[in-house]
Parts: C-alpha cells; structure tokens; sequence
C-alpha cells in the first residue's frame, strides 16, 4: 500500500495482511480525493483543513490527507494492534506531529471530550457495522465540525442505511464492492 498522491508521493504504508482491517483500495482513495478537488458540489479543500479519520486502520486515508496539505489528522482507531502499526506509519512518514491518535471505541468517543472541530470527517466501518449510524448521530449532536464541512463515509455498495433528518448526502458513488457518500450534517 502506498500514497497515492502529495509530498508523500509512492510512500509505503505498513498494514496488516488479516480480516482485522479492510484497507481502503488506492483506486477508490484516488476517486475520493478527485472528488473532494472537482465536484462543485462539495467547497471544503483538504489544505489546511482538519480531518477526523474514524475506523482509521493503518490510516491510509489520513495519511493521504496529510501528503496532500491537510493541517492536522486525528485517527480513531480501537484495535491496539492496528493502532501501534498506525503509530509507526506516522513516525515513517515523520508525520507524526501533525496526527492524534485515539486508541478507543469509537461509541465511547461521547465520553470525551472532542474540542476539536472538523473540516472532514471519514467514517470506515466494517462494512457488517451498522452500529455506525449511531456514532454519526453522536458527531452530529455534539457539532464537533466547522460550519464548512463534508462527511465522507465508505460503506459496501448493497448498504441501504437511513440517515433520518440529521444527516443529507450530496453525492454517491459505487467502486467495485465499495460505495462512498458525501454529504453534510444538518
């Protein structure tokens, strides 16, 4: 796994060769990015910007948002394991003063206190969570993002999941197995 794009450019990433992690395919990486850059339906730029990257894994997403001009990445990542492979991307790359990492459950997350708003906010369940929807609402309420915002979230292609009122998609793409949604909180 590399990064795609930025300073970064043809970095390797360290992950993980198991069923814990689900890494986010270059391909669908770089669509998203083109994405975030060309839609004229989406005005938020990743320069200067600050990511929240839930269900980060190894964090390529971050990882890539940082090669490109993103100002600071906070990882939430609840496996130990994979969070310490995350922690030694970032130290490679020597990124690591740009990047928090949060090693716990992300429905435990409304525990803490985020004073951090963000510009982008990713969400990479496990595309069998559908408990994810409940932490979106949670980010929702606790408004932990900038008035200028968008919500990406990766989801496999057969998802049908209800967002009710609190949360409007802008634009869905299919990739393969994978669907990816922009959108923006009420």
């Amino acid at each position: 796994m590399r990064v795609v794009s930025g300073r970064l450019k043809g970095k390797s990433i360290l992950y993980l060769k198991t069923s814990i992690t689900r890494p986010l395919k270059d391909s669908v990486k770089e669509n998203i990015f083109n994405i975030l850059k060309h839609s004229n339906k989406i005005n938020v730029k990743i320069e200067n910007s600050y990511i929240l990257d839930l269900y980060a894994g190894v964090g390529s997403f971050g990882i890539e948002c940082l090669s490109r001009g993103a100002k600071e990445v906070t990882f939430v990542e609840e496996n130990e394991k994979v969070a310490k492979i995350l922690n030694n991307n970032l130290k490679n790359l020597s990124i690591l003063n740009h990047s928090k990492i949060i090693n716990k459950k992300i429905d435990k997350l409304h525990e803490m206190e985020i004073k951090d708003k963000f510009n982008i906010l990713f969400f990479d369940p496990p595309f069998a969570d559908n408990q994810y929807l409940k932490n979106l609402y949670l980010f929702n309420k606790n408004k932990i993002f900038e008035k200028n915002h968008v919500v990406i979230i990766h989801r496999e292609k057969r998802s049908n999941d209800k967002f009710d009122n609190f949360f409007n998609p802008i634009i869905k793409r299919k990739y393969g197995r994978s669907m990816i949604i922009f959108g923006k909180f009420n």
